[in-house]
């Protein structure tokens, strides 16, 4: 039986992030293997310490992240599992504030932001983000309220910095 969930605070999946040894060795692989550009731009984020190839793939954001540190997020999260895999799940919600307070009424906690340093809710480039300190399955969860195109241009305008 396929049950729905009835999580009214969840829109759908922003992104997945994968904890890779190599960016560029593994956006190979989906270049070979289900045909994702190859050109795909590996970008630098120097304020986290990553290397990110973002693309879509059957409507889904992937982001194949590379810690350009050897004690960096993903590279630690390698090092603790023995493998690269899954790190992270990024769920799309209405109301971070909400989404929050629902899963915080379910016992989670709150986990600081390893880029930004901050807890709860908070100015990312695309949105506000919240990362809870549990997982599922072995698989952090982070929420994203996604500016409107208003709320977009002031955070550009206001000069912060990408991570």
């Amino acid at each position: 039986m396929n049950r729905k969930s009835d999580n009214p605070n969840v829109k759908g999946i922003k992104h997945m992030a994968f904890a890779v040894s190599d960016a560029a060795q593994a956006l190979e692989a989906y270049a070979r293997y289900l045909h994702v550009p190859a050109d795909t731009e590996i970008a630098h984020f120097p304020k986290s310490g990553n290397k990110v190839a973002l693309f879509h793939l059957g409507g889904i954001e992937y982001q194949l992240c590379q810690s350009t540190e050897p004690n960096g997020r993903f590279a630690s999260w390698i090092r603790e599992r023995g493998a690269e895999g899954l790190h992270h799940i990024c769920y799309e919600v209405d109301d971070i504030d909400a989404a929050l307070a629902y899963a915080q009424a379910q016992g989670a906690a709150l986990r600081e932001c390893k880029a930004c340093r901050k807890t709860g809710s908070h100015a990312h480039p695309e949105g506000w983000v919240a990362f809870l300190d549990n997982d599922a399955g072995g698989i952090e969860i982070e929420f994203m309220q996604v500016y409107t195109p208003a709320q977009l241009k002031a955070y550009e305008e206001s000069g912060a910095e990408a991570v």
